[in-house]
């Protein structure tokens, strides 16, 4: 168990370090993505283990907690409930539809009717800054709405279906499949800087995901296989306010996440990752790092394109090895009779709130920034192209970022612990059972923080 421990402690350990040598880099940006914060004061190795210490110390004061009867009370605890009429989910279709329809024509129109400067663009403004920006956020900081405004199920819930049983063993990889090919499109192609190009993938993205729902049903295809849908909905579940058959109910952050009933196999958990893994790739592509480690390659004749498939590749199976790694170690140091997956199913939701953090992290400058272009440019999307106002973030406003990176990852902490008194009815059997998690957490808290604190730059080489 001793030299288990050792291993993962010494790999995190070396990644760490590479890490800290590689000092200041550039995060991901490109059109309208990125505000750069200012240089650190301290160094960056001190940082990042101040960071990680952070995480560490959080998961020794949360293992003085250890009233299974108050930690079920907390995990249980739901507020008054409030009914959704029909009316509000009616307008909540409507408006999901309406955006749809003026992100596809704004988008393919620019350039003749329309803006083409993507700053100018509704299309643009209200996929990035609208969707990804501020809905998104609002799945894991308020509740998950995207069932009731997704634009594609509405559509697919009108056309009819053709019921064919879905594959068993397919599970959610299509949908762990579709966050990792979407945010590959988003990195090696300007997305973000051609309206008309948003606006195509975003029609084929529709086409695709309608036909699913047409050949498998509407309901299984949704909560099953569609990338957006699944990603909303693990958002979710770190969320305050839960949806459930027409009704509202408050509750603690983050207690939605630590209940074993949705992460049922591999390929749930695989969703958590992937999940986890997307913003990170979108940000670390950016870095001198990542432009060092590339250039022997491309100017040993690497086509770039490669490349980057090769990080999202091992990246994603870097990330997902970690979990792995984490159910195993905590099947040694707990020693139970309980399998490494399982355990990992236990574990992994918990990795959502870093998820949330980092994304807030990662998207909160920019989003603020722009919303007041975006509110303009929506206004009067076919409207001259006047240089709408943006707002100025201050500089200490990088801190927001940090602050967002590390309250995730104390949250996920908290999961954790809460999942593992509901696992093992020994308290210290549930204190060793988080090692792994705890280790995995710390490295992810290290590497999020690492690129949150770096300015942006667009990926290089495309």
């Amino acid at each position: 168990m001793r030299r288990r421990f050792t291993r993962l402690s010494a790999w995190a350990g070396s990644l760490l370090v590479v890490l800290a040598l590689a000092g200041r880099g550039l995060a991901h940006s490109g059109g309208l993505r990125g505000v750069a914060p200012e240089s650190l004061s301290v160094p960056t190795w001190l940082f990042l283990a101040t960071g990680g210490g952070v995480v560490g110390a959080s998961f020794l004061l949360a293992s003085f907690v250890t009233d299974r009867t108050f930690l079920r009370r907390l995990d249980t605890w739901r507020g008054p409930a409030l009914d959704v009429g029909r009316v509000a989910r009616l307008v909540a279709r409507v408006v999901g539809v309406a955006a749809l329809v003026l992100v596809l024509a704004t988008g393919l129109l620019a350039g003749s009717v329309t803006p083409l400067d993507p700053v100018r663009n509704a299309a643009t403004l209200m996929v990035w800054v609208g969707w990804w920006g501020v809905f998104v956020a609002s799945t894991y900081l308020v509740g998950d709405a995207w069932p009731a405004l997704n634009p594609f199920r509405t559509v697919a819930q009108l056309l009819p279906s053709l019921d064919r049983s879905y594959p068993r063993q397919l599970g959610s990889w299509p949908a762990v499949g579709g966050i990792l090919g979407l945010v590959f499109v988003e990195v090696v192609t300007p997305l973000a800087d051609d309206p008309r190009l948003l606006a195509g993938v975003v029609a084929g993205y529709g086409v695709s995901t309608v036909a699913g729902a047409v050949v498998f049903g509407p309901t299984t295809w949704f909560e099953t296989a569609d990338p957006l849908s699944r990603l909303a909905r693990a958002y979710g579940r770190i969320a305050p306010v839960r949806r459930s058959d027409g009704r509202l109910t408050l509750r603690l952050p983050g207690s939605g996440a630590s209940s074993a009933a949705w992460v049922t196999g591999r390929d749930d958990a695989a969703l958590v990752v992937a999940v986890v893994f997307a913003t990170t790739y979108d940000g670390f592509v950016g870095t001198d790092l990542w432009q060092a480690v590339a250039r022997p390659f491309v100017l040993a004749g690497v086509p770039p394109l490669l490349l980057y498939v090769g990080l999202l590749v091992v990246g994603f199976a870097l990330f997902h090895g970690s979990l792995l790694a984490a159910g195993r170690l905590a099947r040694q140091s707990a020693e139970t009779f309980l399998t490494a997956d399982a355990l990992v199913r236990r574990f992994a939701p918990s990795l959502l709130a870093i998820a949330a953090g980092y994304h807030l992290a990662h998207t909160v400058g920019t989003t603020l920034a722009l919303l007041p272009t975006t509110l303009v440019v929506v206004a009067a999307p076919f409207g001259p192209p006047a240089a709408p106002p943006t707002l100025v973030v201050p500089d200490w406003f990088a801190g927001v970022g940090i602050v967002a990176v590390l309250a995730g990852h104390l949250l996920a902490v908290w999961i954790a612990h809460t999942a593992a008194y509901d696992l093992f009815p020994d308290r210290l059997q549930a204190v060793r059972s988080q090692y792994g998690i705890t280790a995995v957490m710390v490295v992810f808290t290290m590497v999020a923080l690492w690129i949150v604190t770096t300015p942006g730059g667009a990926p290089p080489y495309l």
